[in-house]
């Protein structure tokens, strides 16, 4: 891998891990055209832990509330109604179907998955689910209204990113909005779902990022701390925009890049530009 690899991915990652785009299929993508090799699986795994590292500081006051709840919560009855407590089973529960998911169909996700031509199609496919979503959700819960029940659908969402081109902030913010939950309050669960799935992702794929036995280019230390540190610092801009954006504006913008960028990305395939493997 090139430093100019390295940095540019750095920054995609950082830009798109929290847009409803899909940063594994833009990194995808992005490798193909520009690089012409994909940078792998675990490459993406590991610049997640930059992107996760600012959720951490941006959410770290609701993070430390809502862990601290919970912990009391084991033992003292009396905080269990609270939204804190109630919100770290959400989180916790929530986790599980892209555990175990993740799990049983690595070799898959790391494979046939990263095929351009299924992220592309995955791309504009799931563009139109969440222009449904946006059309018919109603919008009018918040998190005090959140429930177990949301917890698990959106938790079943987020493993649907497992696919390069679904997008875990996009399948959770769509999950959300048919569930009728602010556009706000969807997003802020999202970031909070993300932590467990992409920090423990991004721990075991550490060791398969530097195997030059493995699929992908292989960065050297040097180029993965960079990288990483660079998906950090552009990420926390990106969810305090998001956020703000959100709040006041319908997803549609999103819809159409994803449309757009997938029927460029079949065109460039067809025409032999680019290689879908």
């Amino acid at each position: 891998m090139s430093w100019l690899e390295a940095i540019v991915l750095g920054i995609v990652q950082g830009l798109t891990e929290f847009l409803p785009v899909s940063s594994s299929g833009h990194l995808r993508i992005t490798s193909a055209i520009f690089f012409e090799e994909d940078a792998g699986a675990s490459f993406t795994a590991v610049t997640q832990l930059g992107t996760e590292a600012a959720v951490l500081l941006y959410f770290a006051k609701d993070i430390w509330r809502i862990s601290r709840t919970w912990v009391v919560g084991i033992w003292d009855k009396s905080v269990r109604p609270s939204l804190d407590y109630r919100m770290g089973w959400y989180v916790i529960v929530g986790s599980i179907p892209i555990g175990i998911l993740g799990f049983l169909f690595k070799d898959q996700i790391r494979g046939v998955a990263r095929n351009l031509y299924v992220v592309a199609i995955v791309l504009i496919a799931f563009a139109f689910v969440l222009a449904f979503a946006e059309y018919w959700g109603r919008k009018h819960r918040t998190l005090e209204n959140f429930k177990m029940r949301d917890g698990v659908v959106m938790g079943f969402a987020q493993a649907l990113a497992l696919i390069p081109g679904v997008s875990r902030s996009g399948a959770t913010l769509t999950a959300g909005l048919f569930l009728n939950l602010s556009r706000e309050a969807a997003a802020r669960y999202s970031f909070l779902l993300a932590i467990p799935a992409v920090v423990m992702s991004g721990v075991f794929s550490l060791p398969d990022v530097f195997d030059t036995s493995g699929e992908g280019l292989i960065p050297s230390p040097a180029q993965m701390v960079v990288a990483t540190v660079l998906a950090f610092a552009v990420g926390y801009a990106a969810i305090a925009w998001l956020l703000r954006f959100v709040a006041h504006h319908t997803l549609y913008v999103f819809v159409l890049y994803r449309v757009a960028l997938g029927s460029l990305v079949l065109v460039l395939l067809t025409t032999g530009t680019i290689s879908a493997t």
